[in-house]
């Protein structure tokens, strides 16, 4: 049976299960929408990966995304790194030269700076939908198109019409705006591409130093009319990987590799947790102004990690409990 690196980036929309090999081909991805229970997700796609590829078969397991830290608890992983590093991994690993990286998901967007295959710069945006992806999804049901045909249907637009991208509010008033006077749906979508792609270079592009080769990764890079916008503003050739949608946990995958290879053992629990009981508790603690909210996680009634506090009260019991059990 073949032998295989997890990688999980646990995120607030959606929870990406990835399985590489060694040599960091993909053998298996899993997408699934997080819909505000990180847990269950977690324990749903490691159901799955055991009845797929059965127990004992994961070497190691590395975790990123917003969630990672609560993934960490509950999987028990190798690594535990941020998105930005996540994703260069992964963007070296399909072209070693890379210099920058566009990452555009359904409720952000990065740029991520690399010289000599190290980081060198980022910025994120997580605040204005009018630069993500989310925002595309809804213009596409304004005009009665399915996402997966925008970018289609954009490229065949022979003359844009401008629509207003600073803002997600301005932009849709606007594209209505042009509904009405008669535009086709063609040179809207291609207007609204277009509009993402000003926002985007304008507000995490900012100031920054563009260089090719240049990958864009993420969910929107699925959207032909997207790509085909950025090569247009930015004169460059835009590389889309095949497995664009999972580059943060591909990389994270690679990185546990890395980990476990460098420690000789995992700490992955096993695929049998999804069959475990975990309870989560949310107190506030008095002790001081701040008024931190503590998250406590039970695993089958056995306190597993505290979390929230700024001082490390609640989280230093936890730590100090384990220290006496050692």
């Amino acid at each position: 049976m073949d032998k295989y690196y997890m990688g999980v980036d646990l995120g607030s929309v959606s929870t990406n299960f990835v399985l590489v090999d060694e040599n960091n081909n993909l053998h298996y991805k899993k997408y699934m929408r997080t819909q505000g229970k990180p847990i269950d997700i977690l324990k749903i796609g490691i159901g799955d990966i055991e009845r797929e590829i059965g127990e004992g078969n994961i070497l190691g397991v590395g975790v990123t995304g917003s969630g990672r830290y609560l993934a960490d608890i509950i999987i028990g992983s190798d690594i535990v790194k941020n998105e930005i590093t996540s994703h260069a991994v992964a963007a070296l690993d399909f072209i070693p030269e890379v210099r920058t990286i566009i990452e555009i998901g359904g409720q952000d967007s990065k740029i991520i700076i690399l010289r000599d295959r190290i980081v060198v710069d980022f910025a994120m945006n997580t605040v204005c939908a009018a630069g993500t992806g989310s925002f595309l999804d809804r213009q596409a049901i304004r005009l009665g198109v399915k996402i997966e045909d925008f970018g289609e249907l954009a490229i065949k637009s022979q003359n844009s019409v401008r629509i207003a991208g600073r803002c997600a509010v301005f932009a849709e008033s606007d594209m209505i705006h042009k509904q009405q006077l008669g535009h086709n749906q063609s040179d809207i979508a291609k207007g609204l591409c277009e509009a993402l792609v000003r926002n985007y270079l304008n507000n995490v592009g900012k100031g920054k130093d563009i260089q090719s080769p240049i990958i864009f990764q993420g969910g929107v890079a699925a959207n032909i009319g997207i790509k085909k916008a950025f090569e247009e503003f930015l004169g460059k050739e835009i590389f889309v990987p095949e497995n664009y949608d999972v580059m943060g946990a591909i990389g994270v995958a690679i990185l546990a590799k890395e980990e476990v290879k460098k420690k000789g053992r995992t700490n992955f629990k096993g695929t049998s947790i999804h069959k475990i009981d975990y309870m989560v508790n949310g107190f506030e603690c008095n002790g001081c102004s701040n008024v931190c909210e503590i998250i406590e996680i039970k695993e089958d009634g056995k306190i597993l990690a505290r979390y929230g506090d700024k001082c490390g009260k609640w989280s230093n019991i936890k730590e100090n409990e384990d220290s006496k059990l050692a």
